[in-house]
């Protein structure tokens, strides 16, 4: 007869909760099983639910006035001018150029302002005085560069050696300090006795000469001992 088997401590205190184990594990609800499985995944589901309440808070959390995007500026005058006159003067002191209006409106966005009748004075370094006027102005920060809309007129007045010239059009963009009076409109050019009409112009005076393009018609007066105007260069 062979001599009984003889376990150690541990090894029957799990064999003996193994079969314990095995019949209750079979004898559990479904329900209980599906809650077993439910709470294997339940860190999983409150990270999740943590990371959307993070973000809805970010989400939703007031940003402060200082802390906001500026935002671009808007295409509207910052101040108005009524019945106004303006005087720009070089560092010397010598009086460089008037501005008269009835209304004067500046945008900050582009740092331009629009004139409503404007009347610009505008002296050259040489002492040439030009004049401009129209119902309406478009012009830069410093009074150099100006579209005249409306009825546009452009005069550099006669001096001893050189007569006046003029330029008249609905649309004159003219640039004071470097001479230039430009239009993609049709444009008349009067000087003396003689008179140019095109359907576009491009004139200089440092180089004395006009560009126009379209139709043009001139008259030409008998020339006179004072330095002409080159003749037009069609393109």
């Amino acid at each position: 007869m062979s001599p009984p088997t003889v376990l150690e401590p541990l090894d029957a205190l799990g064999t003996l909760l193994h079969a314990a184990a095995e019949p209750r594990a079979a004898k559990l609800p479904w329900r209980a099983r599906l809650l077993d499985a439910v709470s294997s995944y339940l860190p999983l589901l409150l990270m999740g639910l943590l990371a959307l309440g993070t973000w809805w808070l970010v989400k939703n959390t007031p940003v402060a006035e200082g802390a906001a995007a500026a935002k671009p500026p808007r295409h509207a005058p910052d101040y108005l001018m009524q019945t106004f006159s303006i005087q720009r003067f070089s560092t010397d002191g010598v009086l460089r150029a008037q501005i008269e209006g009835d209304t004067m409106r500046h945008y900050p966005d582009t740092d331009t302002v629009e004139i409503d009748n404007p009347r610009i004075k505008s002296f050259t370094t040489d002492g040439r005085m030009l004049l401009a006027s129209a119902r309406r102005g478009l012009g830069n920060g410093d009074a150099s560069e100006v579209q005249l809309i409306g009825s546009a007129q452009v005069r550099r007045e006669a001096t001893a050696t050189d007569e006046a010239i003029q330029f008249n059009g609905e649309f004159l963009h003219a640039f004071l300090k470097t001479e230039q009076v430009r239009s993609h409109l049709p444009a008349t050019i009067t000087r003396g006795g003689s008179e140019i009409r095109a359907d576009t112009l491009s004139y200089d005076n440092l180089t004395r000469t006009v560009a126009m393009d379209g139709h043009v018609r001139a008259t030409f007066a008998p020339p006179s001992a004072k330095d002409p105007v080159k003749p037009p260069a069609r393109r």
